[in-house]
């Protein structure tokens, strides 16, 4: 039990500085979105290993349910993203010339 509490309070915290609002992002869209990209891919990747630990035995189901759902948050966020872009240059190709 105190286990689950420690890894529940360390979960928390890595997501809570995920959340915060960090002072390097500069306004270039190319290097905000490489950043994006790498943070979804680097998301992607911890809870691929995650789950391959729970399935092997490695891990419990408890950090197995957690590492399923911040994998479809970012998933979501990403289609989201892509659904904005997507929009937007629709929009564009509509603008009379």
């Amino acid at each position: 039990m105190i286990n689950d509490s420690f890894s529940a309070l360390r979960g928390y915290t890595l997501s809570r500085s995920a959340t915060e609002p960090r002072a390097d992002v500069g306004s270039d869209p190319a290097s905000a979105a490489a950043r994006a990209l790498g943070s979804f891919a680097e998301t992607l990747s911890a809870q691929e290993a995650t789950a391959m630990q729970a399935m092997t035995g490695g891990a419990d189901p408890h950090a197995l349910v957690e590492a399923l759902a911040q994998t479809e948050l970012a998933v979501e966020a990403a289609v989201t993203l892509r659904n904005k872009v997507v929009e937007a240059y629709q929009e564009i190709l509509r603008m009379p010339v």
